[in-house]
């Protein structure tokens, strides 16, 4: 079993900064080949943000492409979302997902506020 709590949300003024981290638990971060951000604004679906596997690639969605940067510290078994330029729109719970083995493990989220 994989558990992911999610941390570093907040409110912020539109073109401001946060940083979310994800720490996993209960397995090797090893054993873990992608882990991912999404997000999910209310009254809409549950979308990708960014994702990054094991050897490092990474894969973002349009609409944060340029402004949000994902990575993981295998050492500290987590992955950061570092995001940049936030706008309104960026408003949503975030959602931290790691994938081991072909399951998908998520943890209960962070709620990133924009202000305008």
């Amino acid at each position: 079993q994989v558990q992911l709590v999610e941390s570093g949300g907040g409110l912020v003024q539109a073109g401001g900064s946060l940083r979310l981290s994800c720490a996993a638990s209960g397995t090797s971060i090893f054993m873990i080949n992608t882990m991912g951000w999404y997000r999910q604004a209310p009254g809409k679906q549950r979308e990708l943000v960014a994702t990054i596997t094991r050897d490092g690639s990474r894969n973002y969605a349009d609409s944060v492409n340029g402004r949000f940067t994902i990575s993981r510290d295998n050492g500290e078994k987590t992955a950061y979302l570092h995001m940049n330029s936030l706008k309104p729109e960026d408003t949503a719970v975030y959602y931290c997902k790691a994938t081991r083995w072909g399951i998908d493990y998520w943890g209960k989220g962070t709620l990133v506020t924009v202000s305008s």
